[in-house]
């Protein structure tokens, strides 16, 4: 740990990034290297309140703001940047989430035309006991309450993508971004294909919890205070964003329809274990079909989002997964303390 730079970044309102592409870098980083970064939720902070409706304190499409980007050195097209989570923490004692009109899985869209009035917009405020590592609910008619387990994530992550394009921080693709996956937590290492000079590396949209598939669009958003070591993997691709623990590595794939985020994922998976365990793309395939987990991410963004979720335990024995990247951040991370 003694041997990382530590770059401490915390964005002023101007300096969030909306979009992945087109936006200039807020700093540079020369990899392997530790980032503490603040990142705001979703609201850009402006949901406080039960009276705070998104439609009234959001101006779209500034929605979802970004800390980065960042200029990894040294990063090029066919790299992979390696981004291991050391720690997400939330930075207030609360968070929120809410219905929008026009958008979630149960409710008429501008995808999904409908003839239906849209849902109304209702505010949830979350209390979190970081202490306890709690997120507690409470119903907005009636006295229900429950606390739910913390378990902070985030939900955008992700790098500058191919051919010039600039994509809205709110859409998930190959270049990462808003995937939405709870898989997305400390202690695992996210794996992102450089497609321009420097990757461009930006994360945001922190939650204190969430459920698989995003049910209403909304998680429990929260601003976070987040750890993160960089690193770069000369010569490796990575076709799209792909993750490890230490138990699992996953692939992700994100499109509309859903059952094309599925393939995405389940392809990439069964081309890895046969690149990884040196055998027959078949042979992957029917391995990945009989062990493979597949949870949701998001059945509400722009693109749906699906993982592929293979276990180690499965694997041949000492099969090196991204040059051993992901063992090699958590070492480098060890002692790490805010």
């Amino acid at each position: 740990m003694s041997d990382l730079e530590v770059i401490t970044f915390r964005p002023e309102p101007a300096q969030f990034a909306w979009t992945f592409g087109g936006a200039a870098p807020v700093g540079r980083v020369r990899p392997p290297a530790l980032l503490e970064l603040y990142t705001e939720d979703c609201f850009a902070g402006r949901v406080r309140g039960t009276g705070d409706l998104v439609s009234q304190v959001c101006e779209f499409p500034f929605l979802n703001p970004q800390t980065g980007p960042f200029y990894v050195e040294g990063a090029e097209p066919g790299d992979t940047v390696a981004v291991h989570f050391v720690s997400i923490e939330p930075a207030r004692d609360w968070a929120a989430s809410t219905t929008v009109p026009l958008f979630g899985a149960l409710t008429a869209t501008h995808l999904t035309a409908l003839l239906n009035e849209p849902l109304p917009e209702v505010v949830w405020l979350w209390q979190l006991d970081r202490a306890a590592r709690t997120c507690r609910f409470t119903a907005r008619s009636g006295e229900f309450t429950v606390d739910l387990p913390m378990d902070p994530m985030h939900g955008t992550v992700g790098v500058a993508p191919a051919n010039l394009e600039v994509r809205s921080a709110l859409v998930p693709d190959a270049f990462g971004g808003n995937m939405d996956t709870p898989e997305m937590r400390a202690g695992v290492t996210c794996y992102l294909g450089v497609n321009v000079e420097g990757a461009l590396l930006s994360l945001g949209d922190g939650h204190a919890r969430q459920g698989e598939g995003e049910t209403c669009g909304v998680a429990v958003e929260a601003a976070m205070n987040t750890a993160v070591v960089v690193d770069l993997i000369k010569g490796v691709p990575c076709p799209w964003p792909r993750l490890e623990s230490d138990t699992h590595i996953m692939s992700t794939g994100s499109a509309r329809p859903l059952e094309d985020a599925f393939r995405i994922a389940q392809h990439d998976m069964v081309h890895w274990v046969a690149s990884l365990c040196g055998i027959d793309t078949l042979d992957a395939y029917q391995l990945v079909t009989q062990a493979v987990e597949s949870p949701l991410a998001n059945v509400c963004d722009i693109n749906y989002t699906s993982v592929a979720k293979m276990p180690k335990r499965y694997l041949r024995h000492g099969a090196d997964c991204m040059e051993g990247a992901h063992a090699r951040l958590r070492d480098l991370a060890a002692g790490y303390s805010a």
